[in-house]
């Protein structure tokens, strides 16, 4: 069943320059909103060839592929390996700005749960819990992600059809019962590091994400094959 939000507008528009730790630069339209049914400040990014000024569209052609990205001030800023955020926020952009695209910037911490909960969620993962049951056990669900926001916002900027840049099939389910039609689920690539495969792993296991476990698995072990051994540790004679 399909549940149109309340319409929103954009508020403002304006050209800006970015650049990665790496180097990598491009530029993008940054757009704010008004009538957001949570009243939060969530961003969008319009790359490629809509990097510049926007006009609605009468033929809006192919549906440009479009990211919801939940904001994580871990990953994103201070590049965090518990997670794959960061990465996947860098190769968003960097597609986007060459295929074109819009990225919606989330304010969604945590999964929706805020960013001192995700740190406390930290905390219990490190005792065993996966990161789906550790935010059961501070009281919140699972995933507490609404994307209302973004499909008022896509609708703003024109858009009723997407070609969804996700691993998560739950964003898909929910724009389209927002009323915005997702053409393709699009995957993001596999972004492992020795602090996030078991994160990666419960999120294919509790999520259902589109991520090849096989994959994530054979990595892992590669991993562990090819790392250099520890020297062994001096003896006390």
């Amino acid at each position: 069943m399909t549940s149109m939000p309340p319409t929103a507008t954009i508020r403002t528009q304006l050209r800006v320059p970015l650049r990665f730790p790496d180097g990598f630069e491009t530029t993008a339209r940054v757009f704010t909103f008004e009538g957001l049914v949570d009243g939060g400040e969530h961003l969008a990014f319009g790359l490629g060839d809509r990097a510049g000024p926007f006009v609605r569209e009468v033929d809006p052609g192919p549906p440009p592929l479009a990211r919801l990205h939940s904001e994580c001030l871990t990953g994103d800023v201070f590049g965090s390996q518990r997670c794959d955020c960061g990465a996947q926020l860098r190769e968003a952009v960097t597609r986007m700005a060459q295929t074109g695209g819009v990225l919606l910037y989330l304010r969604q911490e945590g999964r929706g749960i805020g960013l001192y909960a995700k740190l406390d969620a930290y905390l219990l993962q490190d005792t065993g819990l996966d990161t789906y049951e550790a935010n059961v056990a501070l009281g919140y669900g699972e995933d507490e992600r609404d994307y209302t926001v973004a499909a008022q916002m896509l609708r703003a900027l024109g858009l009723s059809r997407v070609a969804l840049l996700s691993n998560n099939p739950d964003k898909a389910a929910q724009l389209t019962r927002l009323g915005v039609k997702v053409s393709e689920r699009v995957p993001t690539r596999v972004h492992l590091s020795d602090a996030n495969a078991q994160y990666l792993a419960a999120k294919v296991r509790r999520g259902a994400h589109t991520l090849d476990l096989n994959e994530l698995q054979g990595r892992e072990r590669l991993r562990h094959r090819t790392r250099r051994p520890e020297p062994d540790a001096a003896v006390d004679e």
